[in-house]
C-alpha cells in the first residue's frame, strides 16, 4: 500500500521534536451491512436425454455446445420396424371397427324382430357381442396410438431450451428404451442459479441487531452482487429466491439459492463464485483497516489525536465495508483518526498532525488546502518532500514560496 505523506510521518518520532502523523476526521453515516459468501453456479434447468424406444441411431443432427430450443431434434433412431407395427395396428383397428359395426347392426335388427322369430335370449346374446366388439375396438385403437407414439419417439428432441453437451454415442449404436446411460444432456444457463450457505448463528445475530434497532432492514429486496474467479464484479445484480429451512448438522449453515441473469454465458454450471449480500444498513463510522490493529486479546484498536497526543482507543466493529471497518463504538463524530505515521507510535506520545485523505485503493495523500485544487500532482509532491528542509507540510510550503528582494 503506497503512502505519500511526509517521510518522517512514517518513521515514528523524529530526531528532534514530536512524532508527525497524518490525521483524518471521522464522520458517522448510514453504512450498508454486507456479507460475502462462497457459492457455486447451478443450471437453471438440466435435462438428461434418454431414449424412450429402442433402436439403432441413424442421425445426430446437433453440434455439441450449440444452443437449441425446446423441441429441437437431437437424435434419430431407425424407424422401419415401428412403421410396420403401426401399419399392422391400423389394419387391426379397421377390422375391429368393422366387427363393431356388424355387432351394432345385429342388436338393432334383433330388437326389431324380438317376439317374432327372435327370442329374448338371442337379443341378450347380441348385446353382449356388441359390448365385446366395442371393447376390442377400443383396445386396438389404444395399440394404434401407442404405435404412433413409438414412431414419433424415434426423433429424440430436447424438452427445454439450452446448451447441448457432447454425446458418448455415435451413429450406428444400438440403444434401448429408458436405458440408464444418458445420450446427452441439455443445460439452460440463462438465468442461472447460485447456491451459497450462510451460518445460522450469524443470521440470528443480524436478526437480533434489527430487533434491537441497531441495524435497519433494506427498503428494497436484498441486493446480491457476484464476483467471478478473476476478481471481476459481475455487472448484473441477482435476487434471493429461497432461503433454506433446515440447518446442516455438520456445518451449522443454511443453504440459500440466488438467481442471476446470464445472457452472455459468463457463468457456467459448476463454476465457483463469491456473492455479496446487502442485508441492511447501520449508522456507524468507517475506519480504514490500515489505521487499526489487533491487541493480543483480539480487540480492535486505533489511535486518535487529542491535545497534541496520540490516544489509543478500543473499537467495536460490526463487519467490514470495502477496505474499512464498520465501527459503532469507540469513536465520536469529528475525532481525528491517526491514519499514517503509526510505526512505533505509543499511547500518550506527543505528536504533530498533518491533514491527510485516503482513496478507494488505500493510498494516503496530503489533504489539499481549501484554496488549492483537490487533485495535486503526485510526482511534484514527492519531489518537494525529498528536498532537505522543514519537515511539516506548512513549513515546506513556506520554504518553497519565493521572497521579494529589497
Amino acid at each position: 500500500m503506497v503512502s505519500l505523506v511526509p517521510a518522517q510521518a512514517q518513521q515514528g518520532r523524529g530526531p528532534q521534536g514530536p512524532t508527525e502523523v497524518g490525521i483524518m476526521p471521522v464522520t458517522r453515516s448510514e453504512v450498508p451491512v454486507t456479507v460475502e459468501l462462497p457459492g457455486r453456479a447451478v443450471a437453471y434447468q438440466l435435462a438428461a436425454i434418454r431414449p424412450k424406444v429402442g433402436g439403432e441411431i441413424t442421425e445426430i443432427p446437433y453440434q455439441a455446445g450449440a444452443e437449441v430450443e425446446a423441441g429441437t431434434v437431437l437424435f434419430r433412431l431407425e424407424d422401419e420396424s415401428l412403421e410396420a407395427e403401426l401399419a399392422a395396428e391400423e389394419i387391426a383397428v379397421t377390422s375391429a371397427e368393422a366387427a363393431l359395426d356388424w355387432a351394432r347392426d345385429t342388436v338393432e335388427r334383433y330388437r326389431k324382430l324380438s317376439g317374432s322369430g327372435v327370442s329374448l335370449t338371442d337379443v341378450q346374446s347380441a348385446v353382449v357381442a356388441l359390448a365385446q366388439a366395442e371393447a376390442a375396438a377400443g383396445a386396438t385403437r389404444s395399440r394404434l396410438q401407442l404405435a404412433r407414439l413409438a414412431l414419433e419417439r424415434t426423433a429424440i428432441t430436447s424438452p427445454i431450451p439450452g446448451i447441448v453437451a457432447v454425446t458418448p454415442f455415435s451413429v450406428g449404436d444400438i440403444v434401448s428404451a429408458n436405458q440408464s446411460e444418458q445420450l446427452t444432456e441439455v443445460a439452460q444457463v440463462d438465468p442461472i442459479y447460485v447456491d451459497v450457505s450462510e451460518s445460522r448463528a450469524r443470521i440470528l445475530r443480524h436478526r437480533q441487531s434489527i430487533d434491537d434497532g441497531n441495524m435497519q432492514r433494506p427498503g428494497v429486496p436484498i441486493d446480491a452482487r457476484m464476483t467471478l474467479e478473476t476478481g471481476e464484479v459481475y455487472a448484473q445484480p441477482g435476487r434471493v429466491l429461497s432461503p433454506g429451512t433446515a440447518v446442516s448438522a455438520t456445518t451449522g449453515t443454511i443453504p440459500i439459492r440466488l438467481q442471476f441473469p446470464n445472457p452472455d454465458r459468463m457463468i457456467l454450471p459448476g463454476q465457483f463464485v463469491r456473492v455479496t449480500l446487502t442485508i441492511g444498513q447501520i449508522n456507524a463510522i468507517l475506519v480504514p483497516q490500515r489505521a487499526t490493529s489487533r491487541s493480543a486479546a483480539g480487540q480492535l484498536t486505533a489511535f486518535v489525536a487529542r491535545d497534541n497526543k496520540a490516544v489509543q482507543v478500543q473499537l467495536t466493529e460490526q463487519g467490514t465495508h470495502e477496505n474499512a471497518w464498520i465501527v459503532t463504538d469507540g469513536l465520536a463524530e469529528g475525532d481525528s483518526l491517526i491514519l499514517d505515521g503509526l510505526d512505533n507510535l505509543r499511547d500518550g506520545a506527543e505528536i504533530t498532525t498533518v491533514p491527510v485523505t485516503i482513496d478507494a485503493e488505500g493510498v494516503v495523500r496530503d489533504a489539499a488546502p481549501d484554496n488549492e485544487p483537490a487533485q495535486e500532482d503526485a510526482a511534484a509532491t514527492s519531489a518537494q518532500r525529498d528536498t532537505p528542509g522543514p519537515t511539516s507540510t506548512a513549513a515546506a510550503a513556506a520554504a518553497a514560496t519565493p521572497t521579494s528582494s529589497n
